[in-house]
Order: C-alpha cells, then sequence, then structure tokens
C-alpha cells in the first residue's frame, strides 16, 4: 500500500478504498464430485485439521474450507441454485481470504453439465423459437420453465424438482422418489439436448456469440475454474491447481469407470473429453503460475481403481504438497501484511470506511434531517451533536450519509473524518482500545508520535481532548460515532463520559445512541448525554421513514436491483408499509419482496405488520426449505454465543450436533462426519445482510445484525430452559475442547441407517476434526505467541447458562491456570465479571461465598494484578490461606497456586500476610499519590469523588478508578465540594488556589485567590456558582472562573466557615469574643442574610451543625463554659429561635448530623455522644444522649475549629463506627459497650463517612496512607484474619534460621517474629513508653539479641524476654556480631561538634563485657568491618588531614596497621565491603568501582570499574546497578560483566537495592519506582519473580539457606517469601510442607513458638 493510500485512509477519505486486511484463510475447493472423492476425503481427515491449526496458532488466522461437493444431498438439487451458490462462494473466498483462495482438482472427468437455472426471456424465447422451427416439441421446457416479470429484464426460470415431481425428496418411500428421480434426469437430460441443439442452431446463424452458446455445453467445474483461476489476475498468491491422470482405466467396470470418466450409453464422452482437454491442458496451464500447478500420474489397481491402502505413497506426497504449499501462500501473505501497529490501526480504519460506504450505497430520502446535521456541522456550536431514536430507526445510515457529505459541506477546507461504527470491530467495541484507536488516527495526522499516547482510560481521555485542540479551519476534524450505547468495558456512565462536551473551534462530533421511552434500561445512555450536554438543540431524534419515504425507498432499492412487482403483490407492499415503516422493516419487506416471482401464489406473498413478525416469518420460510433442525440448531447457536460465532466455530459445533447430524445424514453414512460446508452455505445466503460479519476476541465472528433479530431467535428456539442449556451446554463442550484434537466423539446409528446399510452395530464413534482449545498458543520456543481469547470469552458464560457449575468451578473460577492466562490477556473487569455472572446465578450459599471469596481477593489485588498478572499466586495466597481448611474449592485453587505459580513468579508467600477478603473490608481504593485529605458521595451514592494532589473517582460498585483528573498545581488540596447536582468540585489548595472541575468531563479551572495575601479558609459550590472564603470576605465566580461579587467581612473578626446557597442567601461563622462579657469565654457568631437581608446574629460555643441547604435549623452549644446543653434552633425571618434543649456534660469538639437528619452525633475527647431526634421527650425535659467511650489512652483531637474525628450510624442504628488515629471502633448503640477495634489503616484516619441505603450498609474512610477504604458493616464481626504489625515502620531486620524467628527494629520497640508463622512473638522495648530503638541484632542460634535502645546498649534473653545486660551507649552508629556471634561491636560518634571523633567499643555475648575500647579521628562516618576470618578489625578515620585505614586486632583491640589511601583515582568511599574468599582483604566503594586492599600487606591490589559492593561467598562475582536502571553481574578479578540480568533501560532515578541471597543462588533486586523485587538466577540470569510489594520496602534479608527472602516495609509488617524455584530439586514439595498449608503442622509449630517464649509477656497490638 503507498504512502498516498495510507495518507487517505488516515484522513478518512472515503473514494477508491482498497480492500480489509482479513483474519481469515478461506479456500474454495474445485473438482467433480465422483473422481476426487479419495482425495477430498483424506484432505478432510488429514490436511485441513492442520492448517487449521497452523493458522491459528502461528497468524491467529481462522482456516474455512469452502468444499461445495462434499456431502451433497438431493435436496440441494432440488432447486438448482447450487452452482449459483458455488459463485458466490468463490467471489466470498477471493473477498475474504488471506493468501490462498481457490484450489482445483482435475482429472479426466469434465463433470456435471447442468441446465442453466436462468435465461434472459429474449434469449429463451429465441431458443424456443428455433426448436419449433426445427418441429422441436417444446413442451418439455414450457413444463419446467416459468417467466418471471418481476425481472428486470424478464427471465424464464427453471422450477423446483419437487414442485413437479413431489417424491423427489421422499425418502420415506425410496421407490416414488426412484422413479421421481428417474423421471428428473430423463427430462434433464432431453432439455440438455434441445438447448445444445437450438444453441449451435442460433450460434451458426450468428444470432448469440459462442461464449452464450458455450453456456449451455459447460460443466459446473470449468464455471468455477474460470471464476476462480482464469478470470483472476493474481494466481501466483491465491490459486493451486492439481491434475491427476489415472493410466488403464478398467472399461469393463463401465459403473466404476463412470466415476473417473465421462461416460455416455456405456461409451467415453468425446465432447466432454474434447472440452475438459481444453481447459485442463491449454488454458489452465497458461493462466496460472507452473509452481502452483502439480501433476500427478497413477495406475488403475484393482476393482476399485483408486483406494486409501494401494494408493498410500500417492495421497501421501498429495497431502504433504498440499499443506506446504497451503503453508507457503499463507506466510508469503503475512509477510505482505503490515503487522506493525500502523498495519493494525489502518485494517480498523478500513473496516469502518467501508461499512460508510455500505450504509451510505442503499441511502435514500431524510433531507430535512441531512439539513439539521449540515447546520451543525458548518455552524457556531461547541457540544457534541446526538442523534437517537428507536432500534431499528436509520441512525446508523443517517450518520453515515452525513458524514459522506462533510467534504462537499465544508469545501474548500479539508476535513478530517474520524468514522467509527462502534462494537463492528474489537478496537471499536470497548472504551479504551476505541479511544486508543481515535489517538492513533488524529496523531498520524498531526504528525505526532503514537508512544505519547497513554493505555488507561483516565490519561487517555485527557490525552484525546488535548490532540483535539489542533484542529483548524483549513483541516476541521470531524468525528461520527455511530452507537455509543454498544460500548464495552466501561460501568454504565462511563461508555459516555469520556465524551468531550465542550469541544474547541473546528471540531464537530456526532454520535448516535438508542432512545425508547418505555425501555429505561437501553435508554441510559441517551438520559446521560441529556445530562451532560444538556442543549436541547443539539439531540435530533430520527424517527420511522413515513409511508411516503419508506414506499419511494422500496422502489429505488427495487430499481437498482432490477426487480418490479405486480398490481396485487405491489399493494401488499403498500399496506404493510402502512402499517410500520422503520428502516428494519422496510429491509425485511424488501428481501421477502426479491423473492416473489410474477407466477407466485396469493398464498406465497405475505407481508408480516411489524418487525418481530416479519423476522419469525423470515425464521419459518428458512426452516421450511432447509430443513426445522439444521436451521433452529445452527441459528440457536449463534443467538446462544456471547459474541457470535465465526462459520469454522459454526460448522465445528454443528458437526459435533448428533442431533442435527442424525438428521441430516439418517439415509447417509458419511466418510467423515461433520456437516457437509454447502448446508451452511445455503442458510446463510438466505439470510442477506441479517447475519453481520464482526470482530471479536481477535476473530471474525457471525452475529445478528441487529438486537431485534436476537430476540426473535431467543423466543423461537429457547422455549423452554432445556433446550437454551442444551445449546449452551454444546458451546461449553466445543470451548473445552472435549472432543478436539483427534479425539472421537461417540454417536448412535439411526434406525434407518442400520436397516439401509445392514448395521449390526448400534453405536459408533467418529473423530468430527474439530480443534483443541488450550488456553494459549505456544511458540517453537514453548512461550506464549497468542491467548485464546475466544475461550476466555465464551467458555465461562456458557458453564454458567448451562448450569454446568462443577465445571465452571474447575476449569475457569477455581482454575489457576485459567485465571492466570485471563489476567494476562483481558483486564481484570473481564475476569471479575466471570465471577459476578456465576454468583448471579448459582443459588447455593457456601459455593457464591467461595466464589466471592476469590472474586474479592483479586479485587483487593487489583491494583497490583492489572500490572503484574505474574503475582497471580502469590496474591491468592497471601490473602486466602486462611480460608484454605474450610473451603474446598479455595483449597484446590490455592493448592494449584503452589504448584503452577512458581512458573510465572517464583516467591510465594510463606504464610498469610494479605488482607483476607470476606470481612469487613470491601475494597481498598488505591490511586493517590499522596493522602487523601478529603472525599464526597455522589448524590446518587454510586461514586466516590476523592482528592489529594489530584481529583481521583471511584466507581462503588465495581472498585473501578473511573475518572482521574490532575489540575497539575502546586500542594495538596483539601476542603472538597461537590454541587447539589453532582456536576462539579472544587477544593483548594495549601498554596491558595483552588480548582473547580466538571466530574463529567474532567474540564476544570484554576482560580487564584482573591485575597493573595490571606490564606483561603474554605470554598462553597452551588450547581452554577463557586464562591471563595477567607478572612477578608467572600467572592463569588461563576464556574469558568470569571469574579462576580464580592462581599467583605465588616466584623473584624477571624472567618471560620461559610455556606452559600445563593446570592441572597448565605451565612458566615465568625470567632468572636465580646470583652463585656464577665466570663470571658470565647464564642462563635453566625451570621446570615436572607433573601438580602441580615438576621439577628447567633453566638454559640465551640460547635453547630446545620441541616443542609441553608441554616433552617441548626444545633449547636449556646451556654457557657459551665452549661453545655445543645440547643436546637429553628431560623426565622428576623433571628433564630430555641425549640429544644438537648442532654449533654461534655465540652464538645465537632456536631454532626446524619444524613436524615434524624441522629446528632458529638464528639467529645474521650469519645462521642448521640441523639436520637426521632423519639418524643416530655415537655420541659431535655432530649436524653447515648455516650461511646474511647479505650483508654485513645483521644479525639481537634483538627480546626469546629472539626475532629467522626462518628457514623449504621443502616438499622444499632451500631456506631468511628475512625480514630489508624483503627475502627465499633460500639453496639443498645448498650453502649465497644465491641470491635478493627486495625483499618497504618496512617491516621483524615475522614469518615457513611454509606447506608438500600442494601449497602458502610463505612467509607480515608486516611494519610494514600488510602480510601469501604468496610461492610454487616461483615463487621466476621472472622477477620489478624495479620501482625508492628506501628511504625521496619528499619531492619536479623535472621535466626536455627530458630526460625527474625528480629525487626521499629524504632519503638524490638519485634521477635515466627518466620514460619508470620506471627510477632514478642516486642521488646527497656522503657515501653518513649522508647527510641535503632539497632537489633539476633544470634544465629536465636537465644540473644543486642540492641540499642534510648541510649542504652541492652542483650536479652530470648526466651524469657529479661534484660541480661544493660548499659549507657549514645549515638551507637552501627552494631556488627562477630567471632560466631559469641563478640559484637559498636560504633558511636564522639567528641564535641567539631570534633569528629568515633569509638568502637568490642564486648562479648550474654555477658556485656567489654573487651576493649578505640577511639580514632574521621572525616565522614563509614562503616566498621570485621575480616572473614575475625582476624582484623578496619576502620575508616583521618590523619593528617589524609584518609587513612586502621587495622586492628579484632581479638585484642591492638593496632595493627594504618594504611594511608593514596591510589590511583581515589575518591571518597561510602562503604567497605569485607572479601569473603580472601580473609585480609577488604573492598572501598565509591561511586564508580570497588577498590581492593590487602590489610595485612598495606597493598593495593586493583580497582574493580561499576562494582557496588555486593559480592558472592567466594568472591569472584558483584554487582552493577546504577540508580538510572539496570543489573549486571561483574566478575572481580577482571571487573568484566559476565550477564546482563536488566538491560540499561532508563527506569527514573529511584533508589535501588541489590544483593545476593545468602547462598549466591539468587541476585535480588529492588526497584523503589516500581516497588517490585526481582529475583535472577544465577546459573542463567533467568528472572524467576518480579515480585510488586504492598507497601514500600524498608529492609530486606535472606535465610541462611536462601529458601526464604525476609521483608520489612513501611506500614510496619514482616513479610517472608519463599523462592520456590520450579528448576531446583530441592524446592519441589517444599511449599506444600509449609506449616500454612497443613493445619496439623501449623498447630505443631505453634505450639513449639509458644514454648520457644514461655517466659515472655503476651503481645497485644495496642503494645506499639
Amino acid at each position: 500500500m503507498d504512502d498516498r493510500t495510507v495518507d487517505r485512509i488516515f484522513a478518512g477519505s472515503l473514494q477508491n478504498l482498497p480492500p480489509v486486511s482479513s483474519k481469515i484463510v478461506r479456500i474454495f475447493t474445485s473438482s467433480t464430485f465422483t473422481d476426487t472423492t479419495l482425495e477430498r476425503n483424506t484432505l478432510m481427515a488429514e490436511a485441513y485439521p492442520r492448517l487449521k491449526d497452523y493458522c491459528r496458532e502461528r497468524h491467529g488466522l481462522e482456516f474455512q474450507v469452502v468444499d461445495m461437493r462434499w456431502g451433497v444431498r438431493d435436496e440441494a438439487t432440488d432447486d438448482h441454485m447450487t452452482t449459483e451458490l458455488c459463485m458466490k462462494e468463490i467471489d466470498n473466498c477471493q473477498r475474504l481470504s488471506m493468501g490462498p483462495n481457490f484450489v482445483v482438482f482435475l482429472g479426466q472427468k469434465y463433470g456435471y453439465r447442468p441446465i442453466p437455472t436462468y435465461i434472459v426471456a429474449s434469449e429463451f424465447v429465441m431458443l424456443r423459437d428455433a426448436l419449433l422451427a426445427m418441429g422441436t416439441d417444446v413442451t418439455l421446457l414450457d413444463t419446467w420453465y416459468m417467466k418471471d416479470t418481476n425481472a428486470v429484464p424478464a427471465i424464464y426460470i427453471l422450477q423446483p424438482i419437487s414442485s413437479i415431481l413431489i417424491n423427489f425428496n421422499n425418502k420415506r418411500v425410496p421407490k416414488l422418489q426412484q422413479e421421481d428421480q428417474a423421471t428428473w434426469w430423463d427430462n434433464m437430460c432431453k432439455m440438455q439436448k434441445l438447448f445444445r441443439k437450438a444453441a449451435q442452431t442460433l450460434y451458426s446463424t450468428n444470432k448469440i456469440d459462442h461464449e452464450a452458446m458455450h453456456n449451455y455445453f459447460m460443466a459446473v467445474t470449468e464455471r468455477e475454474v474460470i471464476r476462480g483461476i482464469l478470470s483472476v489476475k493474481n494466481t501466483k498468491n491465491h490459486c493451486l491447481a492439481y491434475v491427476r491422470y489415472i493410466n488403464n482405466i478398467n472399461m469393463q467396470n463401465i459403473k466404476r469407470a463412470s466415476n473417473f470418466i465421462d461416460i455416455i450409453n456405456r461409451n467415453i464422452d468425446t465432447e466432454s473429453v474434447k472440452l475438459l482437454s481444453d481447459l485442463r491442458d491449454n488454458r489452465l496451464p497458461a493462466r496460472i503460475e507452473t509452481t502452483n500447478l502439480q501433476r500427478y500420474t497413477v495406475e488403475w489397481t484393482g476393482r476399485e481403481g483408486l483406494d486409501l491402502d494401494t494408493h498410500q505413497e500417492y495421497l501421501q506426497h498429495f497431502i504433504t504438497h498440499f499443506y506446504k504449499n497451503m503453508v507457503k501462500l499463507v506466510d508469503r501473505a503475512m509477510r505482505k501484511e503490515d503487522s506493525s501497529a500502523q498495519g493494525q490501526i489502518i485494517t480498523e480504519l478500513l473496516q469502518h470506511l467501508h461499512a460508510c460506504n455500505n450504509s451510505v450505497r442503499v441511502f435514500y430520502g431524510r433531507e430535512k434531517d441531512l439539513e439539521k446535521v449540515r447546520a451543525y456541522i458548518t455552524g457556531p456550536s461547541s457540544k457534541p451533536l446526538v442523534l437517537h431514536g428507536e432500534g431499528g430507526c436509520g441512525k446508523t445510515s443517517l450518520l453515515a450519509k452525513s458524514a459522506s457529505l462533510c467534504s462537499e459541506w465544508l469545501a474548500p477546507s479539508k476535513p478530517l473524518l474520524i468514522m467509527r461504527f462502534l462494537g463492528t470491530t474489537p478496537d471499536s467495541s470497548a472504551v479504551t482500545p476505541m479511544l486508543i484507536s481515535l489517538c492513533h488516527q488524529i496523531s498520524y495526522n498531526l504528525m505526532l508520535p503514537f508512544d505519547d499516547i497513554p493505555d488507561e482510560m483516565v490519561p487517555l481521555t485527557a490525552h484525546l481532548k488535548e490532540l483535539l485542540l489542533n484542529a483548524t479551519k483549513e483541516q476541521p476534524l470531524l468525528m461520527f460515532l455511530d452507537s455509543v450505547d454498544q460500548l464495552t468495558g466501561a460501568t454504565d456512565a462511563n461508555k459516555v463520559l469520556w465524551l468531550p462536551t465542550r469541544l474547541p473551534p473546528h471540531v464537530k462530533i456526532v454520535v448516535s445512541c438508542v432512545y425508547e421511552e418505555n425501555d429505561p434500561a437501553i435508554s441510559q445512555d441517551c438520559v446521560t448525554l441529556r445530562k451532560i450536554i444538556e442543549e436541547s438543540d443539539n439531540f435530533l431524534e430520527v424517527t420511522s421513514l413515513g409511508y411516503d419515504l419508506a414506499m419511494d425507498v422500496i422502489k429505488r432499492w427495487m430499481t437498482d436491483g432490477h426487480r418490479d412487482l405486480n398490481n396485487y403483490q405491489m399493494r401488499m407492499v403498500s399496506n404493510a408499509l402502512g402499517r410500520c415503516s422503520l428502516p428494519i422493516f422496510v429491509k425485511l419487506v424488501f428481501a421477502e419482496i426479491c423473492r416473489w416471482k410474477s407466477y407466485s401464489r396469493p398464498q406465497d406473498t405475505h407481508l408480516a405488520g411489524n418487525v418481530m413478525d416479519s423476522i419469525m416469518m423470515l425464521f419459518e420460510k428458512i426452516e421450511k426449505q432447509h430443513g426445522k433442525l439444521l436451521v433452529s440448531h445452527a441459528l440457536a447457536y449463534i443467538t446462544a454465543s456471547k459474541s457470535g460465532l465465526s462459520e469454522s466455530e459454526l460448522e465445528d459445533l454443528i458437526s459435533l450436533d448428533d442431533k442435527v447430524l442424525d438428521d441430516v445424514y439418517q439415509y447417509h453414512l458419511p466418510p467423515v462426519r461433520r456437516i457437509p460446508p454447502l448446508l451452511w452455505t445455503r442458510i446463510r445466503n438466505d439470510l442477506p445482510n441479517y447475519l453481520s460479519e464482526r470482530e471479536a476476541d481477535g476473530v471474525s465472528v457471525l452475529n445478528w445484525y441487529h438486537r431485534q433479530f436476537k430476540e426473535a431467535a431467543k423466543k423461537r428456539y429457547f422455549t423452554n430452559q432445556n433446550s437454551s442449556q442444551y445449546f449452551h451446554s454444546s458451546i461449553a463442550d466445543y470451548f473445552l475442547g472435549i472432543w478436539g484434537g483427534g479425539t472421537p466423539k461417540p454417536f448412535r446409528f439411526t434406525e434407518i441407517q442400520r436397516h439401509r446399510f445392514n448395521l449390526k452395530e448400534k453405536e459408533g464413534e467418529a473423530d468430527r476434526k474439530v480443534p483443541l482449545q488450550p488456553l494459549a498458543f505456544l511458540a517453537k520456543d514453548g512461550t506464549v505467541s497468542r491467548y485464546n481469547l475466544r475461550k476466555f470469552g465464551e467458555l465461562p458464560f456458557h458453564l454458567v447458562r448451562s448450569r454446568r457449575f462443577a465445571g465452571l468451578y474447575e476449569h475457569v473460577l477455581f482454575n489457576y491456570e485459567w485465571l492466570h492466562a485471563k489476567m494476562s490477556s483481558c483486564p481484570l473487569q473481564a475476569v471479575l465479571s466471570d465471577f459476578e455472572d456465576a454468583c448471579n446465578n448459582v443459588h447455593d450459599r457456601e459455593a457464591s461465598r467461595e466464589m466471592m471469596l476469590v472474586a474479592d481477593a483479586l479485587r483487593l489485588g487489583g491494583a497490583i494484578l492489572s500490572l503484574y498478572p505474574d503475582m497471580l499466586a502469590c496474591q491468592l495466597v497471601g490473602r486466602l490461606l486462611p480460608e484454605r481448611p474450610a473451603n474446598a474449592n479455595v483449597r484446590t485453587l490455592l493448592d494449584q497456586c503452589d504448584e503452577q505459580g512458581p512458573q510465572h513468579c517464583a516467591l510465594l508467600p510463606t504464610y498469610h500476610c494479605l488482607h483476607t477478603p470476606g470481612g469487613p473490608l470491601k475494597y481498598s481504593l488505591e490511586g493517590h499519590q499522596f493522602a487523601v485529605f478529603g472525599f464526597r458521595l455522589t448524590a446518587d451514592l454510586r461514586y466516590i469523588v476523592s482528592v489529594s494532589n489530584k481529583f481521583v473517582t471511584w466507581d462503588l460498585s465495581t472498585s473501578d478508578l473511573t475518572r482521574e483528573t490532575n489540575p497539575r498545581i502546586e500542594g495538596i488540596m483539601q476542603g472538597l465540594q461537590l454541587s447539589p447536582d453532582n456536576k462539579y468540585a472544587s477544593a483548594h489548595s495549601s498554596n491558595n488556589q483552588t480548582v473547580a472541575i466538571n466530574l463529567m468531563t474532567s474540564e476544570y479551572v484554576v482560580v487564584e485567590n482573591p485575597y493573595p495575601e490571606y490564606d483561603i479558609v474554605g470554598t462553597q459550590l452551588s450547581n452554577n456558582r463557586l464562591v471563595i472564603y477567607s478572612q477578608p470576605g467572600a467572592t463569588l465566580f461563576d464556574l469558568r472562573g470569571q469574579e462576580l461579587e464580592r462581599w467583605d467581612n465588616t466584623s473584624g473578626q477571624q472567618v471560620i466557615a461559610m455556606d452559600f446557597v445563593s446570592s441572597s442567601e448565605y451565612s458566615f461563622i465568625y470567632r468572636d469574643s465580646d470583652e463585656s462579657d464577665s466570663d470571658t469565654t470565647h464564642y462563635m457568631c453566625l451570621s446570615s442574610i436572607l433573601d438580602g437581608k441580615e438576621l439577628e446574629p447567633l453566638k454559640f460555643s465551640n460547635v453547630l451543625v446545620a441541616a443542609l441547604p441553608g441554616r433552617e435549623r441548626v444545633c449547636t452549644c449556646t451556654g457557657g463554659e459551665l452549661d453545655r446543653t445543645v440547643s436546637i434552633l429553628s431560623r426565622g425571618r428576623l433571628r433564630y429561635s430555641e425549640i429544644e434543649l438537648l442532654e449533654n456534660r461534655q465540652p464538645l469538639l465537632q456536631l454532626v448530623l446524619d444524613d436524615q437528619a434524624s441522629y446528632l452525633i458529638g464528639t467529645f475527647m474521650q469519645g462521642f455522644q448521640v441523639w436520637n431526634l426521632t423519639t418524643e421527650v416530655s415537655e420541659g425535659k431535655k432530649r436524653p444522649c447515648v455516650s461511646l467511650y474511647l479505650p483508654h489512652g485513645i483521644r479525639n483531637v481537634s483538627s480546626r475549629p469546629m472539626q475532629s474525628n467522626s462518628c457514623v450510624l449504621s443502616l438499622e442504628k444499632d451500631y456506631a463506627v468511628a475512625g480514630v488515629r489508624k483503627s475502627l471502633y465499633v460500639w453496639s448503640l443498645r448498650n453502649c459497650k465497644l465491641l470491635k477495634v478493627l486495625d483499618a489503616h497504618f496512617g491516621r484516619i483524615i475522614h469518615t463517612t457513611s454509606l447506608t441505603v438500600g442494601t449497602w450498609n458502610s463505612v467509607i474512610t480515608s486516611s494519610l496512607d494514600r488510602t480510601v477504604k469501604v468496610w461492610n458493616i454487616n461483615n463487621i464481626f466476621e472472622q477477620v484474619y489478624h495479620i501482625d504489625r508492628h506501628e511504625m515502620q521496619v528499619d531492619a531486620i536479623s535472621l535466626s534460621q536455627k530458630r526460625d524467628i527474625a528480629v525487626t527494629v521499629a524504632r519503638s520497640c524490638v519485634g521477635i517474629w515466627h518466620l514460619k508463622l508470620g506471627k510477632l512473638l514478642n516486642r521488646l522495648a527497656d522503657q515501653p513508653l518513649g522508647a527510641i530503638v535503632t539497632h537489633a541484632e539476633v544470634t544465629k542460634d536465636g537465644s540473644y539479641i543486642v540492641n540499642t535502645e534510648s541510649g542504652n546498649l541492652l542483650i536479652w534473653d530470648v526466651a524469657t524476654a529479661e534484660v541480661l545486660f544493660r548499659t549507657e551507649e549514645k549515638n551507637v552508629k552501627q552494631l556488627t556480631l562477630f567471632d560466631h556471634d559469641t563478640k559484637f561491636i559498636t560504633v558511636c560518634k564522639s567528641g564535641a561538634i567539631g570534633e569528629n571523633k568515633c569509638v568502637v567499643q568490642a564486648r562479648t555475648i550474654p555477658d556485656g563485657e567489654r573487651l576493649y575500647r578505640v577511639e580514632y579521628p574521621i572525616r565522614l562516618l563509614r562503616n566498621v568491618v570485621v575480616t572473614s576470618d575475625n582476624t582484623h578489625l578496619v576502620l575508616a578515620g583521618n590523619e593528617a588531614l589524609k584518609d587513612t585505614l586502621f587495622v586492628y586486632n579484632a581479638t585484642s583491640g591492638t593496632l595493627i596497621n594504618k594504611i594511608v589511601l593514596k591510589y590511583a583515582n581515589y575518591k571518597d568511599f561510602h562503604q567497605i565491603v569485607v572479601m569473603p574468599n580472601k580473609p585480609s582483604q577488604v573492598a572501598l566503594i565509591d561511586s564508580d568501582k570497588g577498590n581492593i586492599l590487602d590489610v595485612r600487606t598495606r597493598r593495593f591490589l586493583r580497582s574493580v570499574p561499576r562494582w557496588n559492593g555486593s559480592v558472592t561467598r567466594d568472591g569472584k562475582y558483584g554487582l552493577f546497578a546504577p540508580a538510572r536502571g539496570g543489573l549486571e553481574v561483574i566478575e572481580l578479578r577482571h571487573g568484566t560483566s559476565v550477564r546482563t540480568l536488566i538491560p540499561r533501560v532508563a527506569e527514573g532515578v529511584f533508589s535501588v537495592i541489590t544483593r545476593f541471597t545468602k547462598t549466591d543462588r539468587y541476585v535480588l533486586y529492588y526497584h523503589s519506582g516500581s516497588k517490585t523485587i526481582r529475583v535472577f538466577r544465577m546459573a542463567d540470569g533467568q528472572m524467576v519473580s518480579n515480585y510488586r510489594v504492598s507497601a514500600e520496602l524498608t529492609a530486606i534479608d535472606s535465610s541462611d539457606d536462601g529458601t526464604t527472602i525476609v521483608l520489612g516495609t513501611v506500614d510496619g509488617c514482616l513479610t517472608c517469601l519463599t523462592v520456590a524455584d520450579p528448576k531446583v530439586a530441592q524446592m519441589t514439595g517444599y511449599v506444600t510442607r509449609l506449616p500454612s498449608r497443613s493445619e496439623e503442622a501449623w498447630r505443631a509449630v505453634e505450639e513449639h513458638a509458644k514454648e520457644m517464649t514461655r517466659f515472655a509477656e503476651p503481645v497485644t497490638p495496642e503494645d506499639d
């Protein structure tokens, strides 16, 4: 394809379009009927299945064969349509096929020469007159041919055989059938002779040409060869020919010989021989490439002439040659195919441009509607235009016609036309790929790189809007999007919310969607569009055509189709269109009347009165014509499918359907038990344009072109649940691959077959030649080349609807391989939708719970799994281990995770370490990079809008992030407000800027502070106005940021809050102090404006809450410091009046009303108070309250005036829930008892709100830990599987594998953890209150811990948790054990400021006896090391202003050497590394290299470039890991790189951690940007794991045996990961033996752990 053509396609030109690249290899096989049976059957059995697999696995192509000879029955002869169908199928193959499309097999038989089905009337009359002139009787012709004047010009039509010989198809009475069949063939031969005689006469008198005469002599095969080869320009790439000669045909066996040569009157038909010879030996070789023509010569043997056994060698060569040539042509075509990203985009664009042309081709009328579209395109409107109407009203055609006229309307401009018929291709069926496709097309025309196009929904929407800004007057941008309601992959309103609603200049968007007043469900997208576009002039209703236009359209179509009607038939059409004139109905009427002949009987020319009846009538007609069972099952399979079926899939399904095959083959025994392709071809031919071709899951599929056809088919074919389940179950079996890959399927012979063919067996089995259905197709090297998306899309759907739930659990929902493959190739929501669909259809409570456990586990891990699907096993194991014992399906899934998961990620959790679903936590919503300082629920309670440095919206029903907008302003935003109609949000930043954002379109404006010298206090938002208030007053803006009005603060007091309803109704709250008051109490003041008039100010103390909107009723404390009574006041015209008093004895920090204003909740320092405002109270009495107290030591604090921690109530008002510090506290409102404390966040909870409506009974919290969490109160008391953690981050880890414990430093304490259980066994702190722990090390035997705490040095006994030694030692910077953990050193900074001295002290374990003390001068503090033989202590100091190494005896502390550092290229170093293989060597690591010295000989040995200090135990290898990305293994002897583990790809400048495991088997690489730990196998450099940590890593270590990696994270958790490398023999079965995988083993290890810490104090979560 040349560049100019590519440019035109990307510009949306509809002229001279090249054909669309296909995903199908479709070959038409042409041959004579009887002489190639052996070859065709062998191809069917051996070659076609292999080719089908090759095309599918190698290129992702669908391989289809059209063999119109195979399995042909007498019924196919009846209507004489076979030849015409053959021609159509050849055209289809040439149009659709990628590469080869036509194969001919020729022998020595010319073949069947039928008489014409249609003859032009003028020619027929000439033939008839010629015969009459010769005195020949033409009665036979008059009997069988009837004139049809509905054809223009008129034609004579050969009548169906059974219309005259009624027993022709009557298989039930074989004798009558044989008689009629003999009569037909006799009549046919006679008519053949008559036509040939007449034609020769006319030719000899020059009345017709040779071609017209040859038409009466020609065989079907020659017609096919002419169409498939002789008329084709390029045969080299598309056609194959096989010619076979048989020597010594035995003419004695005339019956058998007639199968291979043409016989007439027991002699060779010389006329046929001559015609065949000319075709086979002259015309065919002259036209086809020599390499594509293969000749064979075989000998006639035995009675049969050709058979499978004696001609095995020939057949094998033939099959091999055929296969290789087909593969060659397919590969050649694929090489020419542009498989680049641009080529795929071109294919996508061409499909839509061709679809537009096809719609325009049959469009007439609607001038008024077109004028309205023209006015929009050429007019000033800056909003999209929406075409809407009921299904089948012609929206698509109008949109396509409008698009085709735009170049004319906008001349001389050259518009960029973007055309999409949504839902017709894979890239136009889901929102995200569709948006990417739009961006590709625009970017190409703007010459922008495709790499800049995001692939996430939220940034993608923003990117599209930026691209639209590039439209110009010379090149306007026009976007036409048909059927936006057909988009998938987005929830509800998100189908259309991505649509830009305010268009830049020179940009127009026209969309269409369905709207039916009586069907709100399918109309919801149109309703949403009305909300976001608002302009009624931008909605154009597309109505039915109306009678006059419908009749005009029918007449025009008839003219174009060369058809006419008689008067009676025209009246029938007129009556029908008078009842309904929808375009879809008009189309159905036209298709029906095209079948009518002028001689059709009135009872055969009936028209229905509506769309549904018309479709039913069409189905009935096709069933009568082709067999009810075959048609009903074929159409039922298409209807039952989720997204359509390819023709190969449909043929496979029918071939597996023994009900159909028993009907088709009740009188035959087929050589291959498959459906003959001709049968489906005939059915499809009678459904013109009603089955549309579209792409689904990367395959071209057939589906109903309009939903009304699907509804009609469901109504007709799914009459009961059993019939529906039958079809769904059959499709499920197919996609399970049960009968694929040569597995024979059993069947029962019919009684007729057994009787006719003398069969003794009742049952047989046959290979149906259907493919296997693997989850993924593998390349030659074993890697995944493509996933089986068809299986992923269809199988779960059909298993659910066939109610085969056991299979669903086994193969899909609890199958690790399935989940991993689908996660790797599909969005997370596609996986979750399988679970949701199953739960909606399964009525087993336990099974539903198990499904929801897995689904919620996937949902909780969704943020990680979406990017790292290989972590599926880690996520499922880490979350679901506690549910393993009680849930059989979950147990099966987890066993598969342990067994198969390491193939994708070798790090598996040793124990339960991630939040388990099924408890109170419903969702954890992650998407913010900073603390979430505010969130709000939309009025319909469907979405959460949250704010940090950006606005993020989540869908509450799915937890999907639906919209993200980053206004790119400095500072963190707070004070989030939503407009009452939920269309807008606002927030102000810590940098005093305010953002107002349209939540539907993501358009935003940034408003600068109207009072720059003062900080913004807050904002208020109405449906069309924004108020920003601060100390000097408030400013009113419109939502485009234009200032409208100001109100000054004349009180001189500090503004606390504001409430804005309108310009005439608003109020301020000031901090007020009335100095005349005797008690000097500080008050606040509510100043209100109502109808433009100021009310008498209301003074109150501390807190106030109002029922919004406005301040019609307020609750506040109006008393002084001693009187804490809460008052309810009502607003009058002049002042607030007290209407009720509420009992209160606590100084309140905050008052809050619940959503229904029926409960008032107050916050005080020790807890909360709740007043029920709905109960009756005796006159004169104060309304009582209930008090809810927090645990001792937990307090509420005021974050700002009138604001503190919130408490919310459950749906039934039986529980109160509050978020304080990091926990959720739950009280019973009946007895005021604290029932539950939930470990909710690992950062302070900022905001808490309730969601209690309908079935929702939830609490939502946001936190400094950057998450928003949704908690299900209904599950609040379900078992929560506690995950031990510290209050603070883990700073360091020390391991004792001998006793399976880890010791952690968490600032406030030392933690002792069990490595196999994940339990925090004890927390050690010498001074529990205010302890500051900086270092801790455990001895290898796990007996003692040495740590530093708050300036003291401590030695602990692990078993008793007692301090064995304590001494003061401040400023400890390093703590290291040595000499087999019998000694340790501490490194402390000492001396006055500026002295820069360091002290190293060595002590014994466990008594703490000091062995020596060394003091030395330093310039920079660097680590101190003990050499690998425990002989030397090496210190980096500074003497005489020179960097010096001091070498001491590690046992006695005596100075041995001083080494002044002056080697070449000396640089400041940051680390000293001991060389493990050389006891006297150390390395000094600087920013460029590692420098190795011998401390005994004081010699500098060598520098190792790029070494970062990590070293293997044998000292041979090190690592190089620059901060910008990359990882290499370095050979330390010569400094050369021996293996690149991570290429030097820029990953941003982040901190990285690299090290070898303690066995040197693996390399660990942690990248703080991606938060992933990559594990590489040293033996071959393969990455065995890419593990995404759930929180930022702060510490890492590995066990001595290399089987476990231990992680400490910022959330205070300790996670142990088992390295389950599948290539390490000792790890086989290791995971299954872990205590967490066996209840018995768990209990045993738990008992042992208790023994180990028998004297230790019990650990509680509050101890930190």
